[in-house]
């Protein structure tokens, strides 16, 4: 189990300002010091992970909360290129979407995301969602923290 003092820097990529809000929210009163940064496209979200432009001096995240109806690029699209980079391939990625169609669900798992997570309508299940992937991901399980890809 992590120290409670571990800082956990967490991506968020929504576009939705309520979705974030609530995010943040859950994320606020979680049992863990979190830094969340958060992007509202794929193609901003790629820039992100891949250090580009204004995002250059971004640090990596340790995990990435992932909508699937994203402009620009959608989720599906920014998980395929994350999995295909080797230095993005061992990030842990959660979907967190409306989305209920199998078909998304099979196509994220067959991207190789962590969890696919369907967003409640209501709030406080919303919110409790947020704070069961915290626990899940920042309390329970052992994240990597490579910054490169090792070489044999």
């Amino acid at each position: 189990m992590r120290s409670m003092l571990t800082a956990i820097k967490i991506l968020l990529v929504e576009d939705s300002p309520d979705d974030v809000l609530l995010t943040e929210e859950a994320l606020r009163h979680g049992r863990m010091a979190n830094g969340l940064k958060v992007v509202g496209d794929g193609e901003e979200a790629l820039d992100f992970l891949h250090q580009r432009g204004k995002h250059a001096a971004e640090p990596r995240p340790d995990l990435v909360l992932l909508d699937l109806n994203l402009p620009k690029l959608n989720g599906l699209e920014v998980l395929k290129e994350m999995k295909q980079t080797a230095r993005l391939r061992t990030l842990p990625v959660v979907v967190l979407t409306t989305s209920t169609v199998e078909r998304d669900v099979l196509r994220a798992y067959d991207r190789h995301v962590n969890a696919y997570v369907t967003k409640p309508l209501n709030v406080d299940e919303f919110i409790g969602v947020v704070r069961s992937i915290e626990r899940f991901f920042l309390e329970t399980v052992r994240l990597p923290r490579m910054r490169t890809v090792p070489t044999f």
